[in-house]
């Protein structure tokens, strides 16, 4: 006669008979782990945690941009503005207020507006600086395909290339021999574009302003094109053509002022 261990089977008498029901003998008690090793992770991690806000603090910037302010000076006018070496320079009769430099990349022109510096950089990177005091950068824009051309003699050093599209620079157009670009320049939103026609290029160091108006030259290769279109007129609305039904430049909150917009549409 057989005998099974109670540790493995035992039977259950019910109404029914006898059922077997299986049962796992309990696992060996563990074995408690000195104080020391317990401490040990716990330790590790917060020795890491200067290594990761260290690593954290210096993470460079997404476009590798550093200002260095010199001078705090209140009340005072804006400064002028200039590129110098491989900065773009705020200064005036007291020194240098501040500098904007960018990993690896120099500045090649700058354009001075009221409250703001726009620069061209040597990577096709346009960006709109604080310009009293150089608190920030308020904005960075890369314009596509431009980089290759501005490394050529025809760029001129960007000659032309940042034009401000009315009298307190609402909107700035980016000329480049592909397109006209034009950026509003309270958040940097894009408003329209206007390719050159084909078997044609802008000429960007070849404008004339005529009031709100900036003329750009458009040579073209096919003689049969005629000069009305190897110049072209724009101003903020984008190329000025008879009965053009251009769309407002301005920012969402301010186009229905007495209205309650919704909040995802809000310039942020």
């Amino acid at each position: 006669m057989a005998v099974v261990p109670l540790d493995v089977a035992l039977d259950v008498t019910t109404e029914a008979g006898h059922v077997p029901v299986s049962r796992v003998a309990p696992p060996p008690a563990p074995r408690r782990r000195p104080r020391a090793a317990l401490l040990l992770p716990v330790l590790g991690a917060l020795l890491a945690l200067p290594l990761v806000t260290a690593a954290h603090q210096v993470r460079p910037t997404a476009y590798g941009d550093h200002l260095t302010r010199y001078a705090r000076v209140a009340a005072a006018p804006e400064p002028q503005l200039r590129t110098r070496g491989r900065a773009v320079e705020a200064y005036d009769d007291t020194g240098v207020r501040w500098r904007h430099t960018r990993d690896g990349r120099r500045p090649l022109t700058v354009l001075a507006a009221p409250g703001r510096a726009f620069a061209l950089w040597s990577d096709g990177m346009v960006t709109d600086t604080e310009r009293a005091a150089g608190r920030g950068v308020r904005w960075h824009r890369a314009i596509p395909d431009a980089a290759p051309w501005l490394r050529t003699p025809g760029a001129r050093d960007g000659a032309g290339v940042l034009q401000p599209l009315d009298a307190d620079t609402r909107m700035l157009a980016v000329v480049t021999p592909r397109r006209i670009a034009a950026y509003r320049t309270a958040d940097g939103d894009l408003r329209w574009v206007l390719p050159a026609r084909a078997g044609c290029v802008f000429e960007p160091a070849d404008y004339v302003r005529r009031e709100k108006a900036v003329l750009v030259a458009q040579p073209c290769t096919d003689p049969a094109v005629p000069w009305t279109e190897r110049i072209v007129a724009v101003d903020g609305l984008g190329r000025i053509v008879p009965r053009r039904t251009p769309l407002g430049n301005d920012l969402p909150a301010s186009r229905h002022p007495g209205r309650a917009g919704n909040p995802l549409a809000s310039h942020r």
